[in-house]
């Protein structure tokens, strides 16, 4: 296969990829580069690049503060086009309080949507929205014709159980502290004002077939929604904690078989609109924790997201790798309106691509990987298959024989 036909242009040249699928570049919809200070802008592009993805969207809540003014969003605008090897395009988050009369001024400096939190996280870099604050950002959002993004777990369902787990030694404390109704509650809360106020919103990292179903619901019922789900809930499942331990504490945590089972069916049925990789690169030392609740949530995954996705569903069906490909590249584009220039092979597009070679005895290496945090949760898996191509623009950034060509600051900010 090549990049380009046989004439004769010039600047071209050809690339004989060999038996693989040439694929429109992957739009990694939630990736958290600054949320600790160890991963950063270059780390997380480079790792992108490696994996297929050519343009991510940075969550808000960095480590040095979250993106709620125009001058957060313009010293990150200015560190990405410095720093990144692919594209970025920026949220901005919402300050509890009043921070939603800001979102007018962010969404004219350019970020593409924004996020916020139903759960406390954190008081000062990832701060929870109550309800009736929800209302007025939903609004205020809407007004901006962007998207909003929200984390959904019920604060009052875990917290009340994460201080009865507090003794807990066992690591299935964390997911007995984020039981199946904490999400789903989250979710209907979300959908519902959404649904009243008419915002566009995007539900973030949903572990659930059920939340799948409900989110079917408030679609049919005409609400401008979109969700996600991420490869750790298509991969893993909670018994995988007992030996992977701090590796894989998430939020919302990994559910039983039968919930992975089901977000494939649903994907199978073209009912998943996008598949993320909720990006989160700690340190090993933030991650291996003896106690489970000692450790942060989230791992790595911009690098991993198309293999371990692609590979997954190519082995389920040529119809589930084709939905799954789309909730990996046009519908994210299309979500935070990026879909000029990216999501697909159209004329007139950029011409990102990514090159997926099918190979059942390839594993995936955590020491060969680009991201800072040094480690995966998916070392040793055998996805079936891998990215061995990546094109930004036109050009090679990636190959599994050069490495990783793109200079730092190749990348621009959508």
């Amino acid at each position: 296969m090549t990049t380009t036909s046989g004439e004769d242009r010039s600047g071209a040249s050809r690339l004989d990829v060999g038996p693989a699928y040439v694929l429109p570049g992957i739009v990694d919809a939630h990736v958290h580069s600054l949320s600790h200070g160890h991963e950063g802008i270059a780390a997380a592009t480079r790792s992108a690049a490696a994996g297929g993805v050519t343009t991510i969207v940075e969550m808000p809540f960095d480590a040095t503060g979250p993106i709620n003014d125009v001058g957060r969003l313009r010293a990150k605008q200015e560190l990405a086009n410095d720093e990144a090897h692919v594209d970025v395009a920026l949220l901005g988050t919402i300050e509890p309080r009043g921070g939603w009369r800001r979102a007018a001024e962010l969404a004219q400096a350019g970020v593409c949507g924004f996020k916020v939190s139903l759960f406390d996280t954190d008081p000062f870099r990832f701060p929870r929205i109550d309800d009736r604050d929800l209302i007025n950002v939903m609004a205020a959002v809407g007004d901006t014709g962007r998207t909003l993004c929200a984390h959904v777990e019920n604060n009052e369902v875990v917290k009340a159980l994460l201080a009865e787990e507090a003794d807990a030694t066992d690591v299935q404390a964390h997911t007995r502290s984020r039981p199946p109704v904490a999400e789903t509650l989250g979710v209907l809360t979300a959908m519902e004002i959404a649904a009243t106020t008419g915002a566009a919103l995007h539900l973030c990292h949903l572990s659930l077939p059920r939340s799948v179903d409900l989110a079917l619901w408030y679609r049919g019922q005409g609400a401008d929604l979109t969700f996600e789900t991420c490869p750790h809930y298509l991969t893993f499942t909670s018994a995988d904690l007992e030996t992977r331990r701090g590796r894989l504490k998430i939020n919302p945590p990994l559910r039983e078989g039968a919930d992975r089972e089901g977000l494939w069916a649903r994907i199978a049925a073209g009912d998943v609109p996008v598949i993320s990789s909720d990006h989160a690169p700690w340190p090993a030392a933030l991650k291996d924790q003896r106690r489970i609740f000692d450790n942060h949530s989230g791992a790595p995954g911009v690098e991993t997201i198309a293999a371990v996705t692609l590979g997954q569903a190519l082995a389920r069906g040529l119809d589930v790798f084709t939905r799954a490909l789309e909730a990996l590249t046009v519908a994210p584009a299309r979500r935070y309106g990026l879909e000029r220039r990216k999501g697909s092979l159209e004329v007139g597009k950029d011409a990102d691509i990514a090159v997926f070679t099918p190979d059942p005895d390839v594993a995936i290496d955590e020491t060969r990987l680009h991201s800072n945090a040094g480690w995966s949760p998916y070392d040793g898996l055998r996805p079936g298959g891998r990215i061995t191509h990546t094109l930004a623009r036109g050009e090679l950034v990636w190959s599994t024989t050069a490495g990783v060509t793109a200079a730092a600051g190749r990348g621009t900010v959508l």
